[in-house]
């Protein structure tokens, strides 16, 4: 279907046929993206899940809408969760493992030394089995993160 000119520069008859309506692209929901992961790296994904949601009930969880990266050295952002509208934590998954990912993770008081990276606010924690989400340093770190937002 054309799409008038709304600037008025040209007549809607000379635009006929030069712009498509580009169709929506239809929302990946996690349950397939899931899918797409080797089954190790998903049950360490589908543990951090549950870590989180049972730090925050009621957060919202938010897909995202990508796809797999091309190079195994990126992060595929899978999911993450936020309250009153600002992240909070989210999870990716690399090739053989994934990340718990916390946006203020600055912030967050780390003694046990599990927060890794050097950016400007978040912080992460590499996760390699399901185990390691669910020391207790991870999730109380996860509860802080939450605290922390509110």
């Amino acid at each position: 279907m054309p799409v008038a000119d709304t600037t008025g520069s040209l007549p809607a008859d000379k635009l006929s046929g030069r712009f498509q309506q580009v169709a929506a692209t239809p929302q990946i929901s996690l349950s397939e993206q899931l899918k797409k992961l080797t089954p190790s790296v998903r049950s360490i994904v589908q543990a951090a899940r549950r870590t989180v949601k049972a730090a925050a009930p009621s957060a919202t969880e938010i897909t995202s809408q990508s796809h797999p990266p091309r190079s195994s050295s990126y992060m595929w952002k899978m999911v993450r969760y936020a309250v009153d509208g600002q992240d909070v934590v989210g999870i990716g998954a690399f090739r053989s493992h994934a990340a718990l990912v916390f946006y203020r993770g600055r912030e967050l008081d780390d003694g046990s030394g599990l927060l890794q990276g050097g950016g400007k606010e978040a912080r992460f924690i590499t996760l390699r089995a399901p185990a390691d989400v669910e020391q207790p340093a991870v999730v109380r770190m996860a509860r802080k993160a939450f605290k922390l937002s509110g």
